[in-house]
């Protein structure tokens, strides 16, 4: 039901019919109208505005409304009718707003309505419709809807910027813009710049960006389907080819184009080249199997199919000492170093020498880039002829291989690396310590096994070297640097080590031959069956024979020390056992080395034992320790050492203790000496004091009354020519005064000036006379004491110069460094004694 109340705002009106009167009316507001039963309010459609009726009445050929019998308006149930900007019109009985008013639908540039007929219908131009068609209606326009026709979507035209297409694929059959005629399901671009807006049966499916071609950048592309491209070829199904900036700055695949990828630019610089494998023929097609070198400078793309053999190769700049091995594929014809031409058949090898250039035809292959080796005297390596296989060692020159020639690598076993690795640690020859459980392969350097092998024989060593090949050894002595040969092997010595000795415990190459010591420990067996243990050191020393050909008998014992050791040891146990062990004990000495190197034909110890395999001398014998192996002999042993050990203590400690006691006493009777001497002498140094003591009492007397008397004369004549000169100036000073004033002043200063200067002189003059008076005393108490008394007196100690001082009278000291200021003329007169002068009652002048 319709709201009977109706709320008109200001500056609004309604129209209102009154059903009984059949009269329309208008409502202005602002008012609240309330609408009675028989009033109803007519509907009113503004411009560019529409309704939708439903259930609409049947109108006749001139607009009437057509009635049925019962005087009822006759209605079209379920119909629709659109009813435009009017004027304001009733629902009649039946009808129904199933729209309200709506504005009608502006289609905007660039814009279209999708339209679909649900009717057959035929529109005011005659142009029938079935239903189920689409169409389009274009802005800019405004649409008016129709019953018969509904909006499927609306559409919006796509922007196709510069090096821009759209995609666009039929959802039927039907024709392009272009009139062109496309099935359903076909794809094509549109590239045209602009707004473009799709037809009825288009689609867009994607828009493509162009792909900007530069002279560094390149496309790939692969078509996906036969077709025809824009300039008329025809593009084969896999078909693949390359679109560069000669053809197309800014390139835009067609539909059946597949971008493969985007190639780079290949630049080659002035010494660079590149070998193209499979390369594009003329015809446009590749050549598999072939090859193309390409030399720079230069820039190219890879056809489709083309790719580098190595990347971009730099070209072989040789210098003097380099070279290159080549070796032809095939049959070239090629120049040689004279610059003749020669012909290369396939499988050939060649050294092409530098300096120059290179750049290897497709024909060719490098094999190996060769430089000279600059070889030391010391220095070799090792060459092995490919066609005949002998093997050679080059060495103290600059060699580079030939065409025929390699490296040769020469193995050794792991022990002799290890050894040498050690040896070309340390110059000295520490390899010699080589521990036989040495790991070989664990910490050794790889060594270059082209290089020749050398070896530093230390001084005064030997090394034997085995040529496998011509079946002969050869003893180098040191110091020397051995080369080994190709067949050449270093000969291993496997040493006894330890204490005692175990064999095979080091490994060494080289052969001290001495003088040098070694040391065993021997279990021996005295008659007595006391067992004891011998620690024994035996200094030796090979005799090298002068003929090089029997410096092979110097390796004749493979382990010359455990042999030596074991020989040594059977002689002492065999001596040793025949004697008690108390005799052994105080004779050991003479037993083991008369054991060891026996006695000669006139029954004299030899000095010397030899052995005449491999001329190892054995000149001493030295027994380091003697150990009792069972418990009993080593406490009877022990009990022994002890004892004797007592006795020395206790004698040694007699001996000092009496030596001690001697000294003692003699050290008391030095003293007592000393001291009745130091006595005597204190006694006549006090005689002398006293005497020193008397004369100068007398001689401080006298001058003291002499000095004393002088004084006093010259000070009250002093005294008196200074008052008479006061008086005078007193007198003159009140006759100036009566004059006048100032000048009184002034003369008064003046007088007091010359009496401060008199009075400055007279002291002075007094103080000279007391400093000459001082001197003369002093003098003549040095010339009565005489410099023998005064040295005596000075070393008679601290006491005799007090009393030294007390004699010359001094009544104080002073010291001074020099840089305070001293009143000498005060100073003298307390050095004699005197009193300080009284001050005058007479006014003072300024001191000059």
């Amino acid at each position: 039901m319709e709201d009977p109340v109706i709320r008109i705002p200001p500056y609004h009106y309604v129209h209102v019919l009154d059903l009984n009167s059949n009269v329309t009316r208008v409502e202005v507001g602002p008012h609240t109208y309330i609408r009675q039963d028989h009033e109803r309010r007519m509907v009113m459609v503004p411009p560019r505005h529409y309704c939708v009726v439903l259930n609409p009445v049947v109108r006749g050929p001139t607009g009437a409304v057509v009635l049925d019998g019962a005087g009822q308006a006759r209605l079209r149930h379920a119909d629709l009718d659109i009813r435009l900007a009017q004027e304001p019109f009733p629902l009649y009985p039946g009808e129904e707003i199933k729209q309200d008013i709506t504005p009608l639908q502006m289609v905007l540039a660039d814009t279209a309505l999708r339209l679909r007929a649900l009717l057959d219908f035929t529109d005011e131009d005659g142009k029938k419709f079935l239903a189920g068609d689409e169409w389009l209606f274009e802005g800019p326009n405004t649409y008016i809807p129709r019953k018969e026709v509904e909006v499927a979507e609306t559409l919006q035209a796509t922007v196709i910027g510069h090096n821009q297409a759209i995609r666009l694929r039929a959802r039927k059959e039907c024709l392009d813009r272009n009139g062109t005629r496309r099935v359903t399901g076909e794809e094509w671009l549109v590239k045209q710049v602009g707004a473009y807006l799709p037809g009825v049966y288009e689609e867009v499916v994607d828009v493509v960006d162009a792909y900007i071609l530069t002279d560094k950048k390149a496309l790939h592309l692969r078509a996906t389907r036969t077709f025809e491209d824009e300039e008329g070829r025809v593009r084969r199904t896999g078909e693949e080819w390359l679109v560069t900036q000669a053809e197309s700055e800014a390139y835009i695949p067609e539909v059946f184009e597949e971008v493969v990828a985007e190639v780079a630019v290949t630049t080659l610089g002035p010494r660079q080249y590149c070998v193209v494998l499979d390369p594009v023929g003329p015809n446009g097609q590749p050549q598999l199997g072939q090859q193309l070198v390409v030399k720079g400078e230069k820039s190219f793309f890879l056809q489709p199919g083309e790719r580098l053999q190595a990347g971009i190769q730099d070209v072989y700049v040789l210098s003097e000492d380099e070279g290159l091995l080549l070796q032809a594929l095939q049959t070239i014809k090629d120049t040689n170093e004279e610059g003749k031409e020669v012909t290369r058949r396939a499988g050939d090898r060649w050294l092409a020498r530098g300096p120059l250039e290179y750049v290897p035809p497709a024909e060719v292959t490098v094999l190996e880039r060769r430089r000279a080796v600059a070889l030391a005297d010391n220095e070799g390596i090792y060459v092995r002829d490919i066609r005949t296989g002998k093997v050679r060692v080059v060495t103290g020159q600059t060699y580079m291989l030939t065409e025929s020639e390699e490296l040769w690598e020469k193995e050794l076993p792991p022990g002799v690396e290890a050894l040498l690795a050690a040896a070309r640690g340390d110059i000295r020859g520490t390899d010699i310590g080589a521990q036989s459980s040495f790991s070989p392969d664990a910490g050794v350097p790889q060594r270059d096994c082209t290089r020749a092998i050398t070896y530093q024989v230390p001084h005064n060593a030997a090394v034997q070297v085995y040529d496998y090949r011509e079946r002969r050894a050869r003893v180098v002595l040191g110091p020397e640097l051995v080369v080994l040969g190709p067949g050449e092997q270093l000969t291993v010595l496997s040493l006894s080590a330890g204490r005692p000795k175990r064999p095979h415990a080091r490994r060494s190459l080289c052969l001290r031959l001495g003088p040098d010591f070694c040391a065993d420990i021997v279990t021996i067996e005295t008659a007595d069956h006391a067992r004891l243990q011998l620690q024994l050191a035996y200094n030796w020393h090979f005799e090298v024979p002068k003929d090089p050909k029997e410096l092979g008998r110097l390796f004749s014992v493979p382990d010359f020390v455990g042999d030596a050791c074991k020989s040594l040891a059977s002689r002492v146990r065999g001596a040793v056992a025949a004697v008690t062990f108390d005799d052994f004990h105080k004779n050991s000495n003479r037993l083991i080395c008369s054991a060891v190197f026996g006695f000669d034909e006139g029954g004299r110890l030899r000095e010397q034992l030899r052995f005449a395999p491999n001329g190892l001398v054995v000149t001493s014998v030295d027994i380091q320790s003697v150990e009792p192996v069972d418990q009993r002999t080593r406490d009877a042993l022990q009990r022994s050492v002890q004892l004797a050990i007592e006795i020395a203590t206790n004698s040694q400690e007699a001996a000092a203790r009496h030596e001690a006691e001697r000294l003692a006493q003699e050290a008391r009777g030095r003293l007592e000496r000393q001291r009745l001497l130091d006595q005597a002498e204190a006694e006549r140094a006090r005689r002398e004091l006293l005497e020193l003591e008397a004369l100068s009492a007398a001689v401080e007397s006298a001058g003291a009354a002499r000095a004393e008397a002088q004084a006093r004369a010259e000070a009250a004549r002093i005294e008196g020519e200074a008052a008479i000169q006061q008086a005078k100036l007193k007198a003159e000073a009140i006759a100036i005064e009566t004059e006048a004033e100032l000048s009184r002043q002034e003369r008064l200063q003046a007088q007091e000036v010359r009496a401060q200067r008199a009075r400055g002189e007279a002291e002075a003059a007094r103080a000279q006379a007391l400093a000459d008076v001082e001197a003369s005393r002093v003098r003549e108490v040095v010339a009565a004491l005489g410099p023998e008394t005064i040295r005596d007196i000075a070393r008679a100690g601290p006491e005799l110069q007090v009393k030294l001082l007390q004699g010359l009278g001094l009544q104080s000291t002073l010291i001074t460094d020099g840089n305070a200021p001293l009143n000498l003329f005060t100073t003298a007169r307390g050095l004699l004694g005197l009193a300080p002068p009284l001050e005058s009652s007479a006014p003072q002048g300024p001191t000059l």
